[in-house]
């Protein structure tokens, strides 16, 4: 049976390789809101479309900034969505950005997208096609260009195929769970957050948590994509409007969530893919829409712990992003094993157990 859930498609790419002229190509929507990236003539916040597919399928979309000064924005954007458009300009090919955010999505378990070579009409795109098909030999690579038309329905048709194969997060089991993004207030109603809804569902009238302080709030009102709605599922973008919290009092990077399913934590044990690095080395943890500075203690193998500076609301499965602090670089990212391990090390009954987990987990 066909899975017709909602599922949240998500840009990637170097800066100036035109994502998000692309995605205006494919939904009408500008997602370059903020005064400053329209003088600037580059995407520097997040980005949020409806898109519909041939098949009638409604996707979210998230446009991610492709400057390497935002790297951090562009994580916080791609760790809500189901499948990739990596966007790759024909007369640049692949390039720093490219490489970096092909390692992000890696690290994130993202697999599944579609590679749109853009600027077809100035430069052929055959080149570009075979770096692409390198670096994701299991995509499909289609040449098209915004400025005359060429090959956006083939675009499209690629996404459709690709999301016609993924299971929705809302056919799982799962409680509330909204990594968020962005607040703002609005005259009349008052605090608003937006995200990507992880996990469960959030209806009008629910009592939830926010973290890490703790709060109690009740979701006023949902909109998905400037529609009201009554109930959003997993794998939707989703505004909710919230009674019981000042939005000045909320940050990026809070969580809206079931009420005693998360609590913040300072040390993982994690399955890592990243080069051979120096025990205790500093790196940035990204996870959800937070991150933290924190240190890396290798344990076996690939499997390492997370000391952090600050607390993440991170659960078991949960997928972790980690960067060099300088020069700025992403080294690779895995999968939470215990997201409340103990400060230890290289005991034997515990790689033992976290290997069994990580073995379950692949």
């Amino acid at each position: 049976m066909r899975d017709e859930g909602p599922v949240t498609l998500g840009t990637a790419g170097h800066v100036d390789h035109g994502k998000t002229t692309l995605i205006e190509a494919l939904t009408g929507v500008n997602t370059d809101r903020l005064p400053e990236e329209h003088a600037r003539g580059i995407s520097i916040a997040l980005g949020y479309a409806s898109l519909r597919t041939p098949s009638e399928r409604s996707l979210s979309v998230i446009d991610v900034p492709g400057h390497e000064r935002f790297v951090r924005t562009m994580v916080s954007g791609a760790t809500g969505i189901d499948l990739f458009l990596m966007v790759i300009a024909a007369d640049d090919g692949v390039m720093p950005q490219t490489l970096e955010h092909a390692i992000i999505l890696d690290a994130l378990g993202l697999h599944d997208g579609v590679i749109a070579v853009t600027k077809a009409d100035i430069a052929d795109p055959q080149a570009a096609i075979e770096e692409a098909r390198t670096l994701f030999p299991d995509c499909q690579s289609v040449a098209c260009s915004v400025h005359n038309g060429t090959g956006i329905d083939d675009v499209l048709s690629a996404i459709d195929r690709v999301v016609a194969k993924l299971h929705s997060r809302a056919a799982r089991p799962g409680n509330t769970v909204l990594h968020i993004d962005r607040t703002f207030s609005i005259r009349g109603r008052g605090t608003v957050v937006t995200g990507t809804l992880w996990s469960g569902t959030l209806s009008r009238g629910d009592k939830l948590t926010l973290l890490p302080a703790n709060t109690p709030v009740r979701v006023r009102g949902l909109q998905i994509h400037d529609e009201p709605m009554e109930t959003a599922a997993a794998g939707q973008r989703v505004a909710a409007n919230l009674n019981g919290v000042h939005y000045r009092d909320i940050q990026r990077g809070d969580v809206l969530a079931t009420p005693g399913v998360l609590h913040p934590t300072r040390i993982l044990d994690c399955a890592i893919e990243i080069p051979k690095t120096q025990a205790n080395t500093r790196v940035h943890v990204h996870h959800g829409t937070r991150e933290t500075p924190g240190r890396l203690a290798a344990l076996s193998e690939n499997l390492w712990q997370l000391r952090l500076d600050h607390p993440l609301l991170a659960a078991d499965g949960d997928h972790v992003v980690i960067r060099r602090p300088s020069p700025p670089d992403t080294l690779g990212g895995g999968v939470v094993l215990d997201a409340h391990a103990r400060r230890h090390g290289r005991r034997a009954d515990i790689i033992d157990r976290l290997r069994h987990l990580r073995d379950g987990n692949t």
